[in-house]
């Protein structure tokens, strides 16, 4: 008999990128049931508020996990990562990576991580080639310049991202 496979995607998704969006595809395929976890993080200073994001990565993402026929859930969290995902019962937690530089950060989060509870893997999806650039803080930089980041958001969270810049900026 199979085990139902409960996976967690953490991530600050502020916003959720192209990048984002092609490892919770690739993760739905590994898990009966995928919690992508959405941080609170308040070190990187959001754009978003934490109920923006949520609603915003659900919008995104809801169709694919509808699709793909695995159960699917969207949750914020402001705790450990290893303790959202005891909490969630994951079996594994799902990251993505673009270049060396993640890998390193990874590496020791991982870890850290297995010292809290060996019983949970992280496994790693590597970025596919055309998403290795996108960072959500570089897609913010972009927009705050003028740039359009059509190519590296969904359209509707390309509008959301220009809106907010706008309000910021006193702009309507």
């Amino acid at each position: 008999m199979s085990r139902y496979r409960i996976g967690v995607y953490p991530g600050t998704f502020d916003p959720i990128t192209n990048g984002h969006i092609d490892i919770i595809k690739r993760g739905l395929r590994l898990v009966d049931k995928l919690v992508i976890g959405v941080a609170t993080n308040s070190s990187k200073d959001p754009l978003f508020t934490l109920d923006e994001r949520v609603k915003m990565v659900e919008e995104a993402t809801l169709p694919m996990a509808s699709d793909a026929k695995v159960d699917y859930e969207v949750v914020q969290f402001n705790e450990l990562l290893m303790h959202f995902a005891m909490r969630m019962n994951a079996d594994i937690i799902i990251r993505g990576l673009r270049a060396v530089a993640d890998f390193e950060y990874e590496f020791q989060m991982t870890g850290m991580n297995y010292q809290i509870n060996p019983d949970v893997e992280t496994v790693f999806l590597m970025a596919d080639p055309k998403y290795q650039t996108i960072a959500s803080r570089l897609v913010k930089e972009v927009a705050l310049y003028g740039g359009k980041i059509e190519g590296f958001v969904p359209d509707k969270i390309a509008k959301a991202v220009q809106a907010k810049l706008d309000e910021r900026n006193g702009r309507e």
